[in-house]
């Protein structure tokens, strides 16, 4: 009997470890395929270490970043590539105070590296931006990172963007058409979209979001406290394992694997690629992206000051107090 009752203790604490060491789910959310470390990250084997053993990942597309709010609200999500407005609303308005900064997805404006364009139709009489008074102006996803960027060069240019010009929402791959087809008068351009031969020829670029706006980390990785506390040792991994898997991505010897692989996750010509992606190269080449993931918080501060300044936030969002960056620099320590 007491043979038995060992036996059956030995069984229960077995299984009770076995479960306990169950790998840690991880939603990750994205919305451009490519651009967005998330949809590309984890496609080169043997760089991803941990990943099946301390968690496992699933990568769920979102049109634009406010969605991803109430993905978190829901607990939808783990990790969100948010824009950094939607951070700030996230924080402000949907009063989630638990949400926290910890690592870096990229940076526009950066000297060197390419800064978002918004684009009017050639031969529109859209000459500056004063002249959209009155038009139709394409967004992702009202109060994303462009969307607010939009605005605020509206609004400098003295244009009320709530009541003097038309806002439509679309998703980035559509735009293009919209503009040609002239449903709007101006589009917003993220990499890969503005990088098309084919929009740049029939087309004009009215502003560059560095010009109105500066520095901006434009997307940066958010999680809710609870969920990085609890469970706190396989976010270290898995950071560790997407800074190996950045810095991969972003060395120029592995260019054309890298060109390779975003061409297979995106179904697209490995020649829409080639010249650009995870290049250092201006206004042709890609964004900024920190080899170590880590985010710049003091253009995030201005950028949530901006939107303040916009209305869109009802208070002041202070970056120290919702950034927990304490994974990623003990990630980076582990990188060789």
């Amino acid at each position: 009997m007491r043979l038995s009752r060992f036996v059956l203790a030995v069984a229960a604490v077995s299984a009770f470890g076995t479960a306990m060491a169950e790998p840690v789910k991880i939603r990750l959310a994205y919305v451009v395929p490519v651009a967005n470390w998330f949809s590309i990250l984890f496609e080169k084997q043997g760089l991803a270490q941990h990943q099946g053993k301390s968690y496992v990942v699933e990568p769920v597309h979102f049109q634009g970043t406010p969605p991803m709010i109430t993905g978190l609200a829901n607990n939808e999500i783990e990790v969100a590539d948010l824009g950094f407005s939607s951070f700030g609303l996230a924080v402000e308005n949907a009063g989630m105070g638990d949400l926290r900064v910890i690592a870096d997805e990229f940076q526009d404006g950066v000297p060197g590296y390419y800064s978002d364009e918004f684009f009017v139709q050639k031969d529109g009489a859209v000459k500056t931006i004063k002249d959209l008074k009155g038009k139709i102006v394409a967004t992702n996803a009202a109060g994303s990172a462009v969307d607010i960027v939009m605005r605020a060069a509206l609004r400098k240019n003295g244009v009320d963007d709530r009541k003097e010009v038309s806002v439509v929402e679309a998703a980035f791959p559509n735009m293009k058409a919209m503009l040609f087809e002239k449903k709007v008068d101006a589009i917003p351009g993220v990499v890969p979209f503005s990088l098309d031969p084919q929009l740049r020829a029939g087309s004009r670029v009215l502003f560059v979001q560095k010009d109105v706006v500066g520095r901006t980390q434009m997307i940066l990785w958010a999680a809710r406290e609870p969920f990085l506390k609890k469970n706190r040792a396989a976010m270290v991994d898995f950071m560790e394992d997407s800074i190996r898997a950045a810095r991969w991505f972003l060395d120029p010897k592995n260019h054309n694997e890298a060109v390779e692989i975003a061409a297979r996750v995106s179904k697209r010509p490995a020649a829409s690629f080639d010249k650009w992606i995870f290049l250092k190269a201006g206004q042709d080449g890609d964004y900024y992206r920190d080899p170590n993931l880590v985010p710049d918080l003091k253009a995030l501060q201005a950028n949530l000051d901006l939107t303040t300044e916009l209305g869109l936030l009802k208070g002041k969002v202070d970056v120290a107090k919702h950034a927990d960056l304490s994974i990623v620099h003990e990630a980076a320590k582990r990188v060789k």
